[in-house]
C-alpha cells in the first residue's frame, strides 16, 4: 500500500518534469521565449519538489533505522497529513517500530529467564573471547573459585598459577579434575572448555563443577542404601530366631514359674530340637552374612600385569562352557584387535566377568535361544573396555541404580555382594563398571 502511495507520486512528478521540459524545448523552438523561461522556473520547482519528495522519504527512513539500530523505540512519526503517500509511510514505520519493540521486550525477558537460570545453577560457566577477555561469569564460578568480578583469564594466575596454565593458550581442553587449595580449604573441581560460535564470534565455553558436593552427597546416599540394606538382611535373620526362642521359652516357662520335667512331653522335646536347629542355621546363615561383609571389605590390591585380551575372554569361556551347553545357550568371546593387551590383576578380573556371565546365565533360565556375548576392544578415544552382553528379559529401571549396592539381591540364594565387588575390583583398577539394560542387558567395564 505504501510503496504503491510512493510509486504514483514518483511517477505523477516525473511525468509533470518530462512534459514541463517538453514544453519548454517547444516553446524555445517556437521562439517564445519569455514562455519558455517561465516555465523553466516551474521546472526548476518541481525538479526541486521532488528531489525534497525523495530526500525526506529517505531521511525518514534513516532516521528509523537509526533509531533501531540505537534501541531506541521512542520515535513517532505524524499520521495526519495533507500527503496521503508520506501519511501511509509514517503509519507503516510507526507499526514497524512497534512491532519491532515488542520483539525486542520479548527477547530481553527471555534473556533475562536464562541468565536468571545461569545464576541459580549449581555448575559454574563462565566464557572467553580471542583475547582472553571473560565475557560472562556467572556467581557459582566466581564462589567455586573465590574470584570477583571475573573479567579476564590472566586474573586466573592470582587464584593459582596451575589453574591459568589450563588456558593460558586459550584452547579447548576436555574435562579434567583439578584440586584447587585456599585458606577455606581444599576443592576437587572438574572443568571442562569447548569452543561455541555466537554471532561470529569464536568464544570458550568453560563448565567448572566441584564434584566433592556430589561425591559427598553420592556417598550419603550410598550410606543409606547399605543400612537399608544391612538391616532387612539382619532383620530377616533375627526375626525368626526371636519367634522360635519365644516358642521353645514357652515350654520351660509358665508365668514366672519354671517347668518341672515331668510336665515334658515327647512333643514338646521334639519341637524344642527342631527349633534349635533352626536358630543354629539362621546363625549360620548370619555369620555367612558377616563373613561376605568381610570379604567385600578386604579386597587386596590388584597384582596388575599385561595379559592377552583372547588369552582372558578364552580362560572364562571355558569356566562358563559346562554351564551353557548344558541349558542350550550360546556362549561367545572375542578381542579386538587380537593382540589387545590389558594391564589387569587376571584373578580379580576373571572372578568379575565368571560373576557377569553366571548371572547373565541366571538370567536366560527358561528363555529361548539365549545368547551370552563377551567382547574386549577399544574405543574411539583409545580406552580399553570389555563388554557383557546377554538377551535375556532385562533388568527393570527401578532396579538398575541398585544393582551395584552392597548386599542387594534378588535372588534368594544371592549374596548381593558380585557385583559391588565388581564395581571396588574396577575402582581399583582405575576403571569403572556400567549397566544398560533395554532389549539386551550389557555390563561394560571400563579401563584407564
Amino acid at each position: 500500500m505504501v510503496s504503491k502511495s510512493i510509486y504514483y507520486q514518483l511517477v505523477l512528478r516525473i511525468f509533470l518534469i518530462a512534459a514541463c521540459a517538453l514544453l519548454i524545448a517547444f516553446l524555445s523552438f517556437k521562439e517564445h521565449y519569455l514562455l519558455s523561461i517561465l516555465f523553466g522556473f516551474v521546472f526548476i520547482a518541481q525538479a526541486y519538489g521532488l528531489v525534497h519528495y525523495v530526500n525526506q522519504t529517505n531521511r525518514k527512513i534513516a532516521y528509523f533505522f537509526d533509531a533501531i539500530k540505537n534501541e531506541d523505540f521512542t520515535l513517532r512519526f505524524p499520521e495526519k497529513l495533507s500527503v496521503k503517500s508520506i501519511e501511509e509511510l509514517n503509519h507503516s514505520l510507526n507499526m514497524l517500530n512497534n512491532m519491532i519493540q515488542e520483539i525486542h521486550l520479548k527477547k530481553q525477558a527471555q534473556e533475562q529467564y536464562y541468565e536468571e537460570i545461569l545464576k541459580q545453577a549449581d555448575i559454574g560457566i563462565f566464557t572467553i573471547n580471542d583475547k582472553g577477555h571473560i565475557l560472562y561469569a556467572n556467581p557459582t564460578v566466581q564462589n567455586l573459585l573465590n574470584y570477583r568480578p571475573l573479567n579476564h583469564v590472566k586474573q586466573l594466575k592470582q587464584i593459582d598459577p596451575n589453574l591459568y596454565g589450563l588456558f593460558e593458550n586459550l584452547k579447548p581442553f576436555e574435562s579434567t579434575i583439578y584440586a584447587l587449595g585456599n585458606e577455606r580449604g581444599k576443592k576437587e573441581l572438574t572443568l571442562k572448555c569447548t569452543p561455541i560460535s555466537i554471532e561470529n564470534k569464536q568464544l570458550l565455553l568453560v563448565i567448572v563443577h566441584d564434584i566433592q558436593k556430589e561425591l559427598d552427597d553420592k556417598e550419603t546416599d550410598s550410606w543409606v542404601k547399605l543400612i537399608r540394606v544391612l538391616t532387612h538382611e539382619i532383620m530377616n535373620t533375627i526375626t525368626p530366631i526371636t519367634s522360635i526362642s519365644e516358642s521353645i521359652l514357652k515350654y520351660f516357662k509358665k508365668g514366672n514359674q519354671l517347668s518341672t520335667p515331668e510336665e515334658f512331653g515327647e512333643l514338646q522335646i521334639k519341637n524344642s530340637a527342631k527349633g534349635l536347629e533352626v536358630i543354629k542355621e539362621q546363625g549360620n546363615d548370619l555369620m555367612s552374612f558377616v563373613q561376605s561383609y568381610r570379604t567385600f571389605l578386604s579386597v587386596p590390591e590388584p597384582d596388575r600385569e599385561l595379559i592377552p585380551a583372547s588369552k582372558l575372554l578364552e580362560k572364562v569361556r571355558m569356566l562358563l562352557q559346562e554351564y551353557t551347553n548344558g541349558h542350550d545357550i550360546v556362549l561367545e568371546v572375542s578381542a579386538h584387535p587380537e593382540n589387545l593387551e590389558l594391564y589387569i590383576d587376571e584373578k580379580q578380573l576373571t572372578q568379575i566377568l565368571l560373576n557377569l556371565g553366571k548371572n547373565a546365565q541366571q538370567a536366560l533360565i527358561g528363555h529361548e535361544n539365549g545368547v551370552i556375548t563377551i567382547k574386549a576392544g577399544e574405543d574411539v578415544n583409545g580406552k580399553q573396555f570389555i563388554t557383557v552382553t546377554d538377551n535375556g528379559p532385562g533388568i527393570s529401571p527401578e532396579m538398575l541404580d541398585e544393582v551395584f549396592v552392597p548386599f542387594f539381591t534378588t535372588k534368594s540364594n544371592g549374596t548381593g555382594i558380585g557385583l559391588s565387588l565388581s564395581k571396588q575390583i574396577m575402582r581399583m583398577h582405575g576403571g569403572s563398571i556400567r549397566v544398560a539394560s533395554n532389549e539386551t542387558t550389557t555390563f561394560t567395564l571400563t579401563f584407564q
